[in-house]
């Protein structure tokens, strides 16, 4: 049941969120605010591209050095039995590294990712990423993985995040293999991409057939930061629904973001980021609906959605997330949302009319929450390590643009 409380006027007005766009008004969207120099609107070459070969290798060395260590370890799995509980390797004999089981998976998607995006300049982390990826997805590995996965104490275990990448996972080898002339994995192809897909197909087609099976069931979107978050978990569902041709997986997506998010207005953006959130509620919930919506549709429902973006070119409209202690591993969740912003910025910004002056002002904001987050990653505290090189990788190789 619903409280109802009766406040003054001028509490009401002294709780007001403030906007983060400091000073006037923004003028209406859309509309150019006047200049006192020329707007500048961000082009091809302001979007992140190609990665460098540097930051390529940095991102694949913490990703290698992560999915088969095994300990530290967070393992949620619910049982049902003394019997089921083990160590990770027994558990999860593909996916035991990194931490947790969906930071395994997403750290084996950052190796096939860079594998299929960088140029092989003879760079040593190559053969180690094939070695690794190999070692992980032999059939015997993945039988244990569709083992656990099929179990009936799973539940809602790791829904939506880890199930979504990895879809991820297996999206991004398809489409490498569409690249390279391998489209359909067969027994005998030589091609080890394809003997790669192949054993993973059979857990790839449990988990999407678990989430088809979910889907319809759920009532209203899943607004956090963290892990549950549906909008972030339905962009990379879509992806999978698209390059693998699943045309039910994709009406369902669409049917309940539309159904979720058609009508949203006014997104309290000034309320983030809450102390742990490594996705933005917010612009997440844009990217995704900018994936769904045609481009005019799409620029109606921002301008209702997001109504207070400037039209000047800032970028300290938004402030990036800010991490006080980068070894406790829920608030470094914050570099995170760097990172994850950033691509959202860009991607809307990508899906504005040309000539929408709130492009240069998501771009500058982009840049900024960019910087950030890439500086964030490092080896020094293994609560961000094993994590935020995915996000990074998403980030810089533009792996969410479509």
């Amino acid at each position: 049941m619903k409280k109802i409380f009766l406040i003054s006027a001028a509490a009401l007005m002294a709780c007001a969120p403030q906007s983060q766009t400091s000073g006037n008004a923004s003028p209406e969207p859309g509309v150019r605010a006047p200049q006192t120099q020329p707007l500048v609107m961000p082009s091809a070459a302001d979007y992140p591209t190609q990665i460098s070969p540097e930051l390529a290798a940095r991102f694949a060395d913490l990703a290698l050095k992560c999915v088969h260590q095994e300990f530290p370890n967070k393992i949620s799995r619910t049982t049902n039995t003394a019997e089921e509980i083990g160590r990770p390797k027994d558990l999860f004999p593909a996916f035991y590294g990194c931490f947790d089981w969906h930071s395994a998976v997403h750290g084996h998607w950052l190796l096939v990712r860079l594998l299929r995006t960088t140029p092989d300049e003879g760079q040593p982390w190559r053969l180690a990423a094939e070695t690794a990826l190999q070692q992980s997805f032999n059939v015997k590995n993945m039988q244990g993985e569709q083992a656990n996965f099929s179990r009936p104490a799973r539940g809602s275990w790791e829904r939506p995040y880890g199930l979504a990448w990895y879809l991820q996972l297996t999206a991004e080898l398809r489409e490498w293999l569409e690249e390279t002339g391998y489209e359909n994995p067969k027994p005998g192809v030589m091609d080890i991409k394809s003997l790669w897909l192949m054993n993973l197909q059979p857990l790839e087609q449990d988990i999407a057939k678990s989430l088809k099976d979910w889907l319809p069931k759920l009532a209203y979107p899943i607004r956090l930061g963290t892990h549950n978050q549906s909008a972030f978990a339905f962009g990379l569902m879509l992806d999978w629904a698209r390059v693998s041709g699943d045309e039910e997986m994709e009406r369902l997506i669409i049917e309940r973001s539309l159904a979720f998010h058609q009508n949203d207005v006014n997104c309290p953006l000034s309320y983030e980021p809450s102390g742990e959130d490594f996705l933005s509620p917010c612009l997440m919930e844009a990217d995704l609906m900018r994936r769904i919506l045609p481009p005019a549709e799409f620029e109606t429902w921002f301008s209702a959605f997001m109504p207070n973006v400037p039209t000047d070119g800032r970028a300290d409209w938004l402030a990036p997330g800010i991490v006080k202690d980068a070894s406790d591993g829920k608030l470094v969740h914050l570099d995170g949302v760097n990172s994850s912003r950033a691509w959202n910025l860009y991607n809307i910004a990508r899906a504005l009319p040309e000539d929408d002056a709130r492009r240069a002002s998501l771009v500058a904001a982009a840049k900024v929450h960019q910087e950030t987050g890439v500086a964030a990653v490092s080896d020094e505290h293994y609560s961000g390590s094993h994590w935020l090189a995915s996000f990074a990788t998403y980030l810089m190789t533009d792996r969410g643009q479509k």
